[in-house]
């Protein structure tokens, strides 16, 4: 062999053991997943959700305020001989499907609350063909979470959670649902972002994936290549491919038990109303960055307010935790013990202040930390926020530059039942106009429950139309 063949020889070989050497293809090799055995390990963990309810037929709301047609007697006592001769509507069936993961090897299964919200009857396929029936223990509409307890006694498999915090952006992670009721389908993808809002509610902090996940999805894990839940997949933005939403498993974690012992969530309250800094905001408080949350206003009697804090304080700190956008006080709050005195940096007056307030608990139809773009009214079961151009492409609105639209309808609610939809802005409120939020929050105040509410609504499409339903 001649010099010139060793030499090139003895090159290839270095060359070889230099690129497998390599920083980058060994990270890359240990980071490579393999699906096949991913899927036969946690497929078993993976369950089905079959949910039923009765729809009552609908009846037609009388508002004693409205004024009368003096047409309307006629009507009703011309056709109303032919209404008691015609079958009269009944009670229908209505089916749905989702998907959950057991958590526990005694069979508690985690879903989202939307799938099993108002069912009068659920059922839980194994990944085996058994059908157990399933009883609600617990669930959570602000998260959309919802904890399942399968009678039957065995040891059943269950997936591990994960760190939904540890996550990074272009990991891959692979989903396993029963989208448009095939059940047991894996997909995987990579994390596409973290930290989005969507306007579902008031802790929004969704895991965005590009994992295919389609309706049937709905309550299905996300996991990692560990094996491990890191997401419970929620949501899809309609018409978008490619785009999924999945709830931190960390979030999650938090109300579990709360879920198993008492069936709801307790969570903390300070009662203000706070605003994202912006870079402009920043620079005017004498701010280097944008980081922190700008307190709008402080309710009376409350936490905040007993606390000293006021509005123009920017939080910069709750809890030992950095501020870094607004959207994660609501949290961080929400997860705090009630009666935990906690240490609160603000920025006041071009210096920072090391104060504490004491958490108390979030009653009913109250908000934890109210977002200055958006609200949420138990009593309408609708969650508005003041509309941007970001919003108006996301949402398809047309025609429309400003206003308040609605971004959630609350399920089973009076505003669900009269066929109020997202993306509609709100005109009028009993021949009130709520110019914005804070006049928003004013006229809902003054309705009682029970009483009709007329809503003037301008749909997606630019079509204008009243509605009328029942305060809850």
């Amino acid at each position: 062999m001649s010099k010139k063949v060793v030499s090139a020889v003895r090159f290839l070989v270095v060359s070889l053991i230099i690129s497998l050497s390599s920083p980058l293809l060994a990270s890359a090799k240990t980071v490579s997943p393999d699906f096949v055995v991913l899927a036969k390990k946690l497929k078993p963990s993976v369950v089905n959700i079959r949910t039923a309810k009765v729809i009552k037929p609908k009846q037609r709301l009388q508002n004693p305020r409205m004024q009368q047609s003096p047409f309307d007697n006629f009507f009703e006592d011309f056709f109303g001989q032919f209404n008691d001769q015609m079958p009269q509507q009944r009670p229908r069936r209505e089916q749905s499907l989702g998907t959950g993961f057991i958590i526990s090897h005694d069979g508690y299964i985690l879903t989202n609350n939307h799938v099993v919200n108002g069912a009068d009857e659920v059922m839980v396929k194994l990944s085996d063909g058994r059908e157990i029936k399933g009883e609600i223990k617990g669930s959570d509409e602000k998260l959309d979470l919802a904890l399942i307890k399968i009678s039957e006694k065995e040891n059943f498999p269950s997936a591990e959670l994960g760190d939904s915090d540890a996550l990074e952006v272009g990991e891959w992670v692979m989903a396993i649902g029963n989208p448009f009721g095939l059940a047991q389908t894996v997909t995987a993808g990579i994390v596409s972002a973290k930290g989005r809002v969507i306007g579902s509610g008031p802790y929004d902090d969704f895991i965005q994936t590009d994992a295919s996940i389609n309706p049937g999805n709905s309550g299905g894990p996300l996991f990692n290549i560990q094996g491990k839940v890191i997401g419970i997949n929620s949501a899809i933005i309609a018409g978008g491919q490619g785009i999924g939403f999945a709830i931190p498993i960390n979030m999650a974690k938090g109300i579990i038990t709360q879920l198993r012992e008492s069936g709801k969530v307790t969570r903390g309250y300070l009662g203000i109303r706070f605003q994202p800094l912006t870079a402009d905001l920043a620079k005017s408080f004498g701010l280097e960055s944008e980081k922190g949350a700008l307190i709008a206003s402080v309710e009376k009697d409350t936490p905040a307010e007993k606390a000293g804090l006021k509005a123009g304080d920017v939080i910069l700190e709750y809890d030992g935790k950095p501020i870094i956008e607004g959207n994660e006080l609501p949290r961080y709050v929400a997860a705090t013990p009630i009666d935990k005195r906690v240490p609160v940096v603000v920025f006041r007056d071009g210096k920072k202040q090391d104060m504490f307030v004491v958490v108390s608990k979030l009653k009913d139809g109250e908000s934890t930390v109210v977002a200055g773009d958006s609200s949420q009214s138990d009593k309408l079961g609708l969650t508005v926020r003041e509309l941007t151009r970001e919003l108006a492409s996301r949402m398809n609105i047309k025609d429309s530059k400003s206003g308040l639209v609605i971004t959630d309808v609350k399920p089973g609610s009076s505003a669900e039942e009269v066929g109020i939809a997202t993306g509609s802005l709100i005109i009028e409120i009993n021949g009130q106009r709520p110019e914005n939020l804070e006049k928003f929050a004013e006229i809902v105040s003054k309705i009682t429950k029970g009483t009709v509410v007329r809503l003037l609504l301008k749909r997606p499409d630019g079509s204008v139309h009243y509605v009328a339903m029942k305060a809850e």
